[in-house]
């Protein structure tokens, strides 16, 4: 039995782990693959205070650092359904079940695809969804990339560094993203944009992607590109189906300002809830009060006084 398990290490989930381990819980984090989460692919991160330029991968092993240096204990599985029985949470893993009295998600989300045909043909051969990861497969080549999000436009700005040249496909007529980084993409020489453009069809052979057609929205006029590769980044979903709780029309988990699901004794934090913004800031902020908060339900269960460390309005 734990006092506290957390789903997902990514930074949400090791910062509810500091918190909940040097609060004096008994906390086990529950990882499908290993710690970081999707930020650990990032080329770089500029925007997280104490690091004015680091990369994804270090500032996570800065992370797992520093919740193994608390004893953290770590269980690689894959969660499959969660059990509320009151008092006790049970999680089913593919590794067996484990019970715990408080139980925090942060399971985060991943790409979600365009549905263009050739997608499922040629993902992960010419179709990336990483630019870290794949990138330097596409050194001086020509390549385009898809979406007008804070990720799209960031991870055009570090392609252009690796190919010759970018065909940057938006169906809007702006970009969403932050201003800083839609300045410095535009000031990138090798990137071709095309506003008010939406795929069609991602075109190749036996040895990967060879084109992408494109549509004009507004004259419905159609182009083929000649690119080796297509960096798709338009959305995410989460990954929440394993948790019956209350969640949006998009399958983001609904929380209150304290991180607590519509199950008692349950949290979610970072990505995988309903939040305003998704970032590394704060996905950390949502993991320490989560961890305070389920301290908070944990005293209350075992009928202990707790002074609440929350300021009331």
């Amino acid at each position: 039995m734990y006092d506290c398990v957390i789903i997902g290490g990514g930074p949400g989930g090791v910062s509810a782990a500091i918190y909940a381990i040097r609060a004096g819980l008994k906390t086990l984090i529950v990882e499908k693959l290993g710690v970081g989460g999707q930020i650990a692919s990032s080329d770089l991160i500029e925007n997280y205070p104490g690091f004015p330029s680091i990369s994804g991968g270090g500032l996570m092993k800065s992370f797992e650092e520093h919740v193994r240096g608390l004893g953290a204990e770590f269980k690689f599985a894959e969660v499959k359904s969660i059990e509320d029985a009151g008092n006790v949470k049970v999680i089913h893993t593919g590794e067996g079940d484990i019970e715990t009295r408080a139980l925090i998600i942060s399971t985060g989300a991943e790409p979600k695809k365009i549905g263009v045909k050739g997608e499922d043909e040629f993902i992960g051969r010419g179709i990336s969804t990483c630019a870290t990861c794949d990138g330097p497969f596409y050194r001086n080549k020509a390549i385009a990339v898809i979406g007008g999000g804070d990720t799209a436009v960031k991870e055009s700005i570090y392609l252009s560094k690796i190919a010759s040249k970018i065909y940057h496909v938006h169906r809007r007529d702006r970009f969403r993203a932050e201003k800083i980084l839609q300045d410095r993409l535009m000031s990138r020489e090798n990137i071709e944009f095309l506003w008010k453009h939406a795929p069609l069809e991602v075109v190749g052979d036996q040895s990967g992607v060879t084109g992408l057609i494109v549509k004009q929205l507004e004259t419905g006029e159609e182009r083929k590109l000649a690119v080796d590769g297509v960096f798709m980044f338009v959305g995410i979903i989460p990954n929440t189906g394993f948790a019956d709780v209350r969640k949006d029309e998009h399958g983001f988990i609904v929380t209150d300002e304290r991180m607590r699901t519509s199950v008692p004794g349950i949290f979610a934090v970072g990505d995988c809830r309903v939040t305003p913004l998704r970032q590394v800031a704060t996905a950390v902020g949502d993991g320490a009060i989560a961890a305070t908060v389920a301290e908070e339900y944990i005293s209350e269960m075992e009928g202990r006084a707790y002074p609440s460390r929350f300021v009331k309005p």
